[in-house]
């Protein structure tokens, strides 16, 4: 069982303990507070100490304020590591050196004596108990924060430098404003607040025996702030990789074009954007591994094997830099031939996102020194994981249901066998079935997905931008249903009455009988001479070109099409048995 040390403590019986030696390291992300939560702190402090604006109604010896807790580890050098708590201690600090700066000039005993009592908050002390100005209680080490160094020269001198406008210099000169204030308008107060914050504000520091009890702690503890990502605890394993090699200021401008590059892009639905990087290349390094184990472990599991070894390599990174590399010239649609543009297209548009660790997998086993691939390759490769995760979501619903055919497949693709999936093709008419009685509902993340695979089936489309908003049309209209039914109500969600259309055009077109979408799909002039434009998916152009409605039966013989296309592809794709 972890060990934990727990005490709740005053922020003078914190900071005045000679063990008390704060690192912020360097896998925290930058210091954030902002004059607004500095403003609400200060609010709240003053209202804490002066009661009813009141100071004789403060109780001395019971009146409490909780901030908040401090959760720590001791690392090899005996500092302690700040996992959460950073952002109240690190301004807790710059209060504190304001209220020293403004008693610098005060010559009353209780001024004198807190000024002294500050002190050793701020700085460490000798063994005779005098602050050594050269040593502070608290140092920071982000990688990623450049502003770092005036937070530690705002502590030493006590003042801003000029053209300083970090968050540090920001809110260290919001507090001095508000002392200011504080001394003008109630001068006998500003030594009571001062004393009040240091010996009634409580802190709850928690020492745990270990970086990784300490992160679970704070995943405990936290119900506000944003938690450690693992790419932020990879961050530190690379940074002191780096430094001990002499490269720290290399990777420090690597990991931030890996981090912009990664936020650019990438829109998980757990996690941050440099996490899913990591998750992509994860699925890459449990091939080389031959893992087939369909129980994945976490991100900070697997990475973390053998004290972080993976992250020691300096292949690492660069693999990282070449995924992240393919992934944005995906997102700009650009680097590719059109027919894998297309493919790539409708994609975006799978069920879930097994396809995005296929390929992941897929470059990086089979790119050049340039991250090249071959497009005849891609093309074929991207066609086979199409069909089969697209079929394999009707078979059987679920992204876990797909890691037991799949995660063979990866191990096959970084050892250069071909992708076969060969003990779980389909029986054309079982999946055919299948498809004629699946509800298709615009819930069912797979409509969608067939419904694009569609439209580009047609030669004649064109690319369209990943951005663009494409929603589900009833080509049929609900509304057109409720006043003119249906025969068999089920063919109103079938895929023969369904198309994709963008957004703008579908608010236009949602309610209309067919004879009425026709200009919307086509495109029109308005009442005052102003063109609007149509949609861009040529099938649906077509059908008003050439149908004045759109019946029952056209729905059920265009949702015939759909399925035998689709199982024809399958065919084609070598996934039929």
């Amino acid at each position: 069982m972890s060990k934990l040390n727990i005490d709740q403590r005053s922020i003078r019986d914190l900071l005045t303990d000679k063990r008390s030696d704060f690192l912020i390291p360097d896998y925290q992300r930058p210091y954030a507070w902002g004059e607004d939560e500095c403003a609400t702190l200060w609010d709240d402090l003053f209202a804490f100490a002066f009661p009813g604006d009141d100071y004789e109604r403060f109780d001395s010896e019971n009146d409490e304020y909780f901030l908040g807790p401090i959760v720590t580890f001791k690392n090899l050098s005996g500092q302690l590591e700040i996992i959460d708590g950073q952002q109240r201690l690190t301004t807790i600090m710059l209060l504190l050196r304001a209220f020293y700066d403004k008693f610098t000039n005060m010559k009353d005993k209780q001024s004198v004596k807190m000024r002294e009592a500050i002190a050793r908050c701020v700085w460490k002390t000798d063994e005779f108990d005098e602050p050594d100005m050269e040593r502070l209680k608290i140092d920071s080490e982000v990688a990623s924060d450049n502003d770092k160094n005036e937070f530690l020269e705002i502590l030493r001198e006590g003042n801003v430098g000029d053209g300083w406008k970090s968050a540090y210099a920001r809110n260290f000169a919001f507090f001095q404003r508000k002392i200011e204030q504080l001394v003008s308008e109630w001068p006998t107060y500003t030594v009571y607040m001062a004393t009040r914050v240091i010996n009634n504000v409580i802190l709850l520091p928690i020492e745990a025996e270990s970086q990784d009890t300490a992160l679970r702690i704070f995943s405990t503890l936290n119900d506000r702030g944003l938690p450690l990502s693992d790419a932020d605890i990879f961050k530190s394993q690379f940074y002191k990789h780096y430094s001990d090699t002499g490269r720290k200021d290399e990777f420090i401008r690597r990991w931030k074009g890996l981090e912009e590059g990664a936020n650019a892009i990438f829109r998980p639905m757990r996690g941050t954007p440099t996490d899913e990087l990591f998750t992509r290349y994860m699925y890459y390094r449990r091939a080389k591994k031959g893992i087939r184990d369909t129980t994945t472990a976490s991100l900070r599991d697997f990475f973390g094997a053998d004290g972080y070894a993976m992250l020691k390599e300096d292949a690492t990174l660069a693999d990282l830099e070449a995924l992240l590399g393919f992934w944005k010239r995906v997102d700009a649609q650009e680097g590719f031939s059109e027919r894998v543009l297309r493919r790539l297209f409708v994609l975006n548009y799978a069920p879930n996102g097994m396809w995005t660790y296929l390929l992941s997998v897929w470059f990086l086993a089979n790119s050049d020194s340039k991250g090249v691939l071959d497009d005849e390759a891609l093309y074929g490769f991207l066609n086979k994981i199409t069909a089969f995760i697209f079929a394999y979501a009707i078979e059987r619903p679920g992204v876990n249901a797909l890691r037991s055919p799949v995660y063979p497949e990866m191990i096959n693709i970084v050892e250069h066998r071909p992708v076969e999936f060969p003990n779980h093709h389909f029986n054309r008419a079982n999946i055919a079935e299948r498809f004629r009685t699946y509800v298709f509902t615009n819930g069912r993340p797979v409509t969608k997905s067939i419904l694009t695979w569609w439209a580009y089936a047609d030669p004649d489309q064109p690319l369209m931008d990943l951005d663009t908003t494409l929603e589900i049309e009833h080509i049929y209209a609900k509304k057109r249903n409720e006043i003119d039914p249906l025969v068999d109500q089920s063919s109103l969600e079938a895929l023969g009455n369904k198309a994709l259309l963008e957004k703008r055009v579908n608010i236009r077109a949602a309610d209309y009988r067919f004879c009425d979408k026709r200009k919307y799909y086509e495109g029109y002039t308005d009442g005052n001479g102003k063109r609007k434009a149509g949609t861009k998916i040529t099938e649906l152009k077509r059908l008003a070109q050439v149908m004045g409605d759109f019946t029952e039966i056209d729905i059920a013989t265009r949702t015939a099409r759909i399925i035998d296309a689709f199982v024809d592809y399958l065919g084609d794709n070598g996934l039929l048995s």
